[in-house]
């Protein structure tokens, strides 16, 4: 493998117009921001019911994604595959991108931001709410060390041992996440020791697909050259992945089909919640599992540049919908306070997933989501063009050591 020439985007017309687009959702998101917090929540389609609305279901994408971004990175410098040491850097600085990006969001969803110096100063160990906090600090400060590392010549020996951390940091951090729903025990959407692993392999799909799509649109945007070896590698992951993810979600509704107490919301997800059962079959399931291992493995398309970024989008896809009904669907249930029990009351009339249950997001929960993405890719778009990220080249006879010069 040749020594790999790193360099930074030039800024031309383009770039100041995706920075100028960026900007410009940025700026309807503190809009949306100002809105919601002026008048209240009551503005959103959150309720007592769905207290968590499509911001969070933006903001835990967006820190699952995080994760999963460095894995381009840990792959590296963790299991010493050299193919992947180029493309370490944009893994770290795209993994920081989107926590910030994910954060901001939870944040300015807060209803009450600045009471977020109480949550910070004032901690509950018993809560997994308080043990993140640590962890998504935790977790900007080693990336940057881990950068540091990669991109200063003389710290270049404490690349491994940064990548260790880092490597394992991820993992609780995503354990962390995926614990939120495993321990939240009186929502029956929730309450299952698998959320932790299946938040992990979530983070490995759903960061890499977005990491691919920035790396092939960036070289593809700056006329730089990326040959099929690194693409084929990257899109065998990211399959393995897909694949991961569903093998999880299946193994978590075969299980909770095998309790009785879990039938009801089994139900209500994959047959009557309306628009859930919707998102699972055909937003997960179809368009984000098995379109894309259908692009990814077909030799029809496998091969095919414009066939990996559409899987990669529908993966993105997919994911959404599932972290949606995870999250929104879990809250829509009602809660089984008295169990054995039939509620009679005014404010709970209705079939489930309707009245009191229902949710309906609006515009600005979804500006502020978008918001949060602009946050991350202005980082990102930012970051390139003032540093060296980026190879010059990742055409195949630079990055393959069994390439024919």
């Amino acid at each position: 493998m040749k020594k790999t020439l790193f360099t930074q985007i030039e800024g031309g017309k383009s770039f100041y117009a995706l920075l100028a687009a960026l900007g410009a959702v940025i700026l309807m998101g503190m809009f949306a921001v100002y809105y919601m917090e002026h008048d209240g929540h009551w503005v959103t389609g959150m309720n007592n019911q769905i207290v968590w609305g499509m911001p969070h279901v933006f903001a835990i994408f967006l820190i699952v994604a995080a994760s999963g971004a460095l894995n381009v990175a840990s792959i590296g410098s963790v299991f010493g595959k050299k193919i992947y040491k180029p493309l370490a850097p944009l893994s770290a600085l795209l993994a920081i991108a989107l926590l910030i990006g994910g954060l901001t969001i939870l944040v300015l969803d807060l209803g009450r931001p600045d009471r977020l110096i109480i949550a910070m100063t004032h901690y509950n160990f018993k809560s997994i709410f308080a043990w993140n906090i640590i962890l998504y600090n935790g977790f900007i400060a080693l990336v940057a060390v881990y950068l540091w590392t990669m991109m200063e010549k003389r710290m270049n020996r404490y690349t491994t041992v940064a990548g260790y951390a880092a490597f394992i940091w991820r993992l609780i951090l995503t354990t962390g996440t995926g614990s939120i729903f495993g321990f939240l025990v009186a929502r029956q959407g929730y309450d299952a020791a698998i959320m932790a692993p299946m938040f992990i392999l979530m983070s490995f799909s759903f960061g890499l697909a977005i990491f691919m799509l920035v790396l092939m649109n960036t070289y593809k945007w700056t006329d730089r050259p990326i040959g099929d070896v690194i693409l084929r590698r990257l899109k065998n992951l990211l399959a393995i992945f897909v694949a991961g993810v569903l093998y999880f979600v299946v193994t978590m509704y075969i299980t909770n089909l095998y309790a009785t107490e879990k039938h009801g919301v089994v139900s209500f997800i994959l047959r009557d919640g309306g628009i859930y059962p919707f998102l699972m079959w055909v937003g997960y399931f179809l368009l984000g599992t098995l379109l894309p291992l259908a692009l990814l493995f077909h030799p029809a398309t496998a091969a095919s540049r414009k066939a990996i970024t559409a899987a990669c989008w529908l993966v993105i896809l997919g994911g959404f919908s599932l972290v949606y009904v995870i999250v929104i669907g879990g809250q829509a249930y009602p809660l089984e306070i008295f169990p054995g029990y039939e509620i009679i009351s005014s404010s709970f009339e209705g079939p489930v997933g309707s009245g009191f249950y229902a949710y309906y997001p609006t515009l600005a929960e979804f500006l502020l989501g978008f918001a949060g993405i602009a946050i991350a890719l202005a980082m990102t778009a930012v970051a390139v063009n003032v540093l060296r990220f980026l190879p010059h080249s990742l055409a195949d006879e630079e990055v393959d050591p069994h390439a024919k010069g």
